[in-house]
């Protein structure tokens, strides 16, 4: 028996509505998954809605690659007009802040930047803020700490009192020197002290050549003294007194960038393993390396003894 004329008309509609549902649903499913790649900025950048562009570094500072490539992503995004570094930071590796100083001078070429200081942004904290061509602080900012050291702790003499001998092969007398494992020698000490003054040398002279200023002329800076955020006025290490607001006018009425456009925080995209494995297999391996040396950065993961390489970093 044959379906009548209305029933196959009626059949027909519902495959057709069924169609449409479907090629909505497999949109809404690709919409989703573009959100998820490209984040929010992605999609921000598709839609060419123009903004200004907001970086936290905040916390320890270190060579972070996907941070320097979301850097140079903000660099080419033609929908960013303007950049707000804020940092509220006690800075961390000298080679982590000269990292971030190269990718947003770079960023600096192509769009107007500035700083705004928070809490605290001394040692590498401030190295990144001389990378802005602005730098807008609070009164009471911690800021400054100008220098670089290296430290580590030595346990021979508590090797000796538990009578662990640690034995060590060499190709030279400098190679793995100093060593928490004994006492420092004379020529250690010499290349850890000519390897620091390079380092200082360097952040001197980014300071001079940034802030148009003479360290000499400063009472303490060399010294890696820390200034209240209105003693670093009255020095010209920063620029205004103030915080977002301020940044964010400097950037409308000096570098011309339009008013009232949103402020949209960018952040790295995260390349670190889900779940409660990645987790446990990172612990396990950390714990599988652990050592007598492991230890000491275990108790000492708040101070610059936990970081590895040169360090420009305050703690009080």
């Amino acid at each position: 028996m044959h379906p009548n004329t209305e029933t196959v008309l009626e059949r027909r509609r519902l495959r057709r509505s069924l169609s449409r549902w479907r090629a909505a649903g497999i949109g809404a499913v690709a919409l989703a998954i573009g959100a998820f790649a490209l984040g929010s900025k992605g999609l921000g950048e598709l839609a060419g809605r123009h903004q200004i562009a907001r970086i936290a570094i905040e916390g320890t500072i270190s060579e972070d690659r996907d941070q320097l490539e979301m850097i140079r992503k903000i660099r080419d995004d033609k929908a960013v007009e303007g950049v707000i570094v804020f940092v509220n930071s006690p800075g961390g590796t000298t080679t982590g802040g000269e990292a971030l100083y190269g990718a947003l001078r770079d960023l600096a070429d192509k769009k107007p930047v500035v700083a705004q200081f928070g809490t605290i942004a001394a040692s590498a904290g401030y190295i990144v803020g001389l990378s802005a061509d602005h730098i807008v602080s609070r009164g009471n900012t911690i800021t400054g700490s100008v220098g670089v050291l290296a430290q580590w702790p030595e346990v021979s003499d508590l090797l000796e009192k538990l009578g662990v001998k640690f034995n060590e092969v060499k190709s030279g007398v400098l190679k793995a020197a100093p060593s928490p494992f004994a006492p420092m020698t004379d020529d250690a000490r010499k290349v850890m002290e000519d390897t620091i003054q390079d380092g200082f040398r360097w952040f001197l002279a980014l300071v001079k050549e940034r802030r148009g200023i003479d360290p000499e002329s400063i009472a303490g800076l060399k010294d890696g003294r820390i200034f209240s955020g209105r003693e670093a006025l009255d020095h010209k290490l920063v620029d205004e007194i103030g915080g977002e607001a301020e940044a964010r006018k400097w950037l409308e009425e000096v570098k011309g960038v339009k008013k009232d456009l949103e402020i949209e925080n960018w952040e790295p995209e995260d390349a670190r393993g889900w779940g409660l494995m990645s987790s446990g297999s990172s612990a396990a391996g950390s714990l599988a390396v652990a050592g007598i040396n492991g230890l000491a950065r275990v108790l000492t993961k708040d101070s610059a003894v936990g970081l590895d390489g040169l360090v420009s970093v305050w703690h009080p």
